[in-house]
Order: structure tokens, then sequence, then C-alpha cells
């Protein structure tokens, strides 16, 4: 079975190991050779390395060089919300040690094990067979987590300091609009018909409760001898004391689907086209029922995902259009914003 791989550091995110190894020999004491480092690809937000030493293997999260936008790539924050959260959700990381001295790599970073399965991206692995039942099985599994994530007892948790308590569709839609209007460039819509759309049919009543902002098959691990179970949630940037169906709206933002546009399946980063998968309706439909809330008309929820998953992309290709990064997979990022604001004024007018 294919186990998800790092693979060689991209140029100009080496990690400068004279200065990283003092700090990590220092903090963590046991730790045998140099660590062979390699680093993930699938993110577009912070980097993500693997340093494989003789005795252990861990992952070591940074934030992106260059400007960032107020409140994003908080390692400190992502850190101890994943320590908070682990004993009440298992699926998260353990965390190893948090470094908060910017003159070791320029920033803020943290070490945590690495989870050992398969993270199942665009396309599942090659050698990875799951039948039609299979990938059903693997739908709700998937669904199942978030699900738990929401039952989560965060009051007698002690985890309510995560959030900042009622108010929060409000906030996120402030928060959100002004993250798009600070990095908008030239060559994207300026979305303010979305925006006064959002504001005007946003939610009067809301629950909260503890929520992961960026659920997508590709933030979970699969276990490799059982390929449908679930042992691992990463990426926890985002996760706050929230409202659930938001959440569970910008996990459909990626959701595509079998009868999508061409447009759409290109922007595809998850499996969720293969058979056995439900459509984002069965999604909805499947959530409310496990969840007991009635199925309301979710178009507010769909198109808040979806703005919002345009501001992220903006946010990435501004520091491409800025010149703080050279990956060429964000020079294109302008034009999945303009498509994402084509699918919020769809939605609205269905």
């Amino acid at each position: 079975m294919v186990i998800d791989k790092a693979k060689t550091v991209r140029t100009g995110e080496e990690l400068d190991l004279l200065q990283l190894l003092p700090w990590v020999n220092k903090t963590l004491p046991g730790l045998h050779g140099t660590p062979e480092v390699t680093q993930y690809s699938g993110g577009a937000s912070n980097w993500t390395y693997r340093l494989k030493f003789k005795n252990d293997d861990l992952i070591l999260r940074r934030p992106p060089k260059g400007k960032k936008a107020k409140g994003a790539h908080n390692m400190v924050r992502e850190y101890n919300l994943q320590k908070a959260i682990k004993p009440s959700f298992g699926f998260v990381p353990e965390m190893k040690a948090l470094c908060e001295d910017v003159s070791v790599l320029g920033a803020d970073f943290y070490l945590m094990e690495r989870v050992e399965g398969i993270i199942p991206r665009k396309n599942l692995p090659k050698d990875l067979r799951l039948s039609e039942k299979d990938v059903s099985k693997l739908c709700t599994n998937f669904l199942d987590v978030l699900i738990q994530l929401h039952r989560v007892d965060y009051k007698g948790s002690n985890l309510g300091h995560l959030g900042t308590g009622s108010g929060f569709v409000e906030r996120q839609l402030v928060g959100w609009f002004k993250r798009y209007e600070d990095s908008r460039t030239w060559n994207v819509n300026r979305g303010k018909r979305i925006m006064k759309w959002l504001e005007k049919n946003k939610p009067s009543h809301e629950k909260l409760c503890l929520t992961h902002n960026d659920f997508r098959f590709d933030n979970v691990v699969l276990n490799p001898s059982s390929p449908t179970e679930i042992i691992g949630v990463l990426d926890w940037e985002l996760a706050t004391i929230g409202d659930p169906l938001m959440d569970l709206g910008n996990s459909l933002a990626y959701w595509i689907e079998e009868a999508d546009d061409r447009l759409a399946k290109s922007t595809r980063r998850q499996p969720t086209t293969i058979k056995g998968m439900m459509t984002r309706k069965e999604v909805i439909a499947y959530y409310c029922n496990a969840m007991g809330v009635a199925e309301r008309d979710f178009g507010f929820y769909e198109v808040f995902g979806l703005f919002r998953l345009s501001v992220i992309a903006q946010q990435i290709y501004r520091r491409f259009f800025d010149r703080e990064t050279k990956n060429p997979e964000y020079k294109q990022f302008w034009i999945l914003v303009n498509y994402l604001h084509y699918r919020c004024m769809r939605r609205i007018r269905a």
C-alpha cells in the first residue's frame, strides 16, 4: 500500500539545519543523527516538512515567508489548539515542541508526530483498489469524523477559550471580507455583490461547537491496513469554536462531484467524483440527519464556503503576485478566484 510521502524541498524553502538542529537537540534530547528533510507539496498555505531521524519521525510546520494576513499562519495558536483538543478528539497528532524564537528559522514553528498512512488527495493511490461499497464507507466515515468533532463537549472539556462566543457568523463575514479586500489584485472581481448578499442573508440564529474549518479528504490520514478507516486529522490552523453548518459549508466548497462542469473538475483536490461518493446534496442530508437538525436551505453556507475559498486562493495568489513565492502552482490562482465568484453567483440565483 502506498504511504503518503514527502518530496524534495522546494527551491527557496529550505530549512537551515545549522540553526535548527541545535534547538531541536536541546528541546528534544535523544534524537540521533542528521535528519533526512523532505517537504509535503499538498498544502498551499503553511510549509510542512518531514524530519526523519534514525530513531524518530517528526513533522515540522512553519508559516511561509512574506507578508501575512493578520491572524493567518499563527503557529503558536495552531500548536496550542491541537494540544488542547487532543484529549477530547483522538484524531489530532501528538504535539512535540513549539519554538517562538524567530532567530532559529525566521518564524515561529512547531514539531509534531508523523501519523503514517494514506492521504487521499486528488486521486486515490493507484494500488488502492476500493470497491464502490468501500468508497461509500470511506465517505460516511469521513463525515462521521466531522460529526464526532462537532459533538465534542467543548465546554465540559475546557475548550471554550478557543473561541470568542456568540456573533461568530458576523465576525466571519467581516474578517473574510477584509481579507479579500486587503489581498485583491487588479485581475480579480471586486466581489461586492457576493458580500452584500451574504450580509443580507446571514442566519439569525447560530449554534456553536468545535469546528475544523478546513475539513477535506486531503487533510485526513487513512489506516494503510484498513483504508476506509480514518486515523488522523491534519491542518488545524483555522479551527475554532464556531458554527457547525459553516464548517460543513467550508468542506462543500472543495466537494467536486461528477455532474460539475469541466472547470470545476479541473480544480478538484480530493477523490469526491468516484463512484460511491455522495453528492453535495447527499452530504447535507446525511449530516443533518445524523445531527438531528432540520435540512434547511443551505444556500448561505454554500456561498460563504465558496467565497471564503476564493479569499484563501487570493491570499495565496497575492504572495505570488508580490513575488514572495516562486511556486509555479500559484500562477493561475487568480482564475480560480474569479471562477469561485461565478459559482457563488450561480448558487445565489438558484
